[in-house]
């Protein structure tokens, strides 16, 4: 079992309602879609932040990294990442992501408590 955030580009939306609608768009356009976009500039910069603070789960020798899959960049398309994390690690690695997609403007929503994160 993991714990999924969405970050994506964008004005953050005026509430958890909007959001959740935004997130399901995105979801529908970018991963149910037929065509998977390769990961936009500013969405590969925020999964190269992450993985500063924590390694990669493809790179993890020693069971340190919260994701729940590998490579991090994979769960990314066009403008959005949708990406698991283990539950043992889930406080403080969704604190950590929200913080960084809100320092680069990015929106971080939290799947399970379907709200935005900041």
């Amino acid at each position: 079992m993991s714990y999924d955030l969405a970050v994506w580009e964008g004005e953050r939306p005026a509430d958890n309602k909007t959001a959740g609608q935004v997130f399901s768009d995105l979801y529908a356009r970018y991963f149910e879609g037929e065509v998977h976009e390769p990961p936009s500039e500013r969405i590969a910069a925020y999964v190269a932040a992450l993985l500063e603070r924590w390694c990669d789960l493809t790179e993890d020798e020693e069971d340190t990294s919260p994701w729940s899959t590998g490579p991090l960049i994979g769960e990314a398309s066009g403008p959005l990442i949708y990406f698991p994390l283990r539950w043992s690690m889930a406080e403080e690695a969704s604190a950590y992501a929200a913080a960084a997609a809100e320092s680069m403007g990015l929106v971080c929503f939290d799947v399970q408590l379907d709200r935005i994160r900041a």
